[in-house]
């Protein structure tokens, strides 16, 4: 007897989503759990609380979180659901349906992926989803320097990399060590790639 695999749909994946048990998305029709270590928690954080504090100082209308599952499409058409470490969405958007569990299908302004072992998911299949839903603006940190030498150079030197949405296609420019990032999104934020990794807490240890 040959057993079927039976895939998940983006709406089976948000019925089936294990709440109470950590981070998972959908990938290849399955549920597939993000683990991420204190330091990478760490870098999140930071940004959400910058990101949070530009966006009330602005009085821009912004919600900043980093548990917003999005819904993507690859090039084949796979939905797949995505919960970007920190997500930026216009709060006309997320207040649509209040009182509603689900996801986001619209475009975020801004998304954030801090690397980790599976970096290249960020760099390449999120990349490329991101960029098919319309996501404005795509922070790539990769505060370890873990990617390979084709992004970082040769010595690797930790990097955040902004893609900026335009006419369709990401733009991209990278920032090293004292850069101020520049947001098109938060377009008077002060903060510098040393300072993200400062807050990694790795430098403590």
């Amino acid at each position: 007897m040959v057993s079927t695999i039976v895939k998940l749909t983006f709406e089976d994946y948000l019925r089936q989503y294990p709440d109470g048990e950590g981070k998972f998305e959908l990938v290849n029709g399955e549920l597939v759990k993000v683990e991420p270590i204190k330091a990478h928690k760490n870098v999140a954080r930071f940004l959400v609380k910058a990101f949070d504090r530009e966006s009330e100082r602005l009085e821009l209308d912004y919600v900043v979180d980093k548990d917003i599952i999005i819904r993507t499409l690859t090039k084949e058409g796979e939905e797949r659901g995505r919960i970007p470490d920190v997500s930026v969405v216009k709060g006309s958007i997320w207040n649509v349906n209040p009182t509603a569990y689900g996801a986001i299908i619209e475009p975020l302004e801004l998304a954030v992926e801090v690397t980790s072992t599976n970096w290249d998911d960020d760099y390449i299949d999120k990349l490329d989803e991101y960029e098919r839903l319309g996501i404005k603006e795509y922070w790539i940190v990769d505060y370890l320097a873990i990617a390979s030498r084709n992004y970082l150079g040769n010595p690797k030197i930790p990097t955040v990399f902004v893609y900026q949405l335009i006419e369709g296609k990401y733009q991209v420019k990278s920032f090293r060590e004292q850069d101020i990032i520049i947001s098109a999104i938060f377009p008077e934020l002060k903060i510098t790639v040393e300072q993200i990794i400062d807050a990694s807490g790795i430098g403590k240890i």
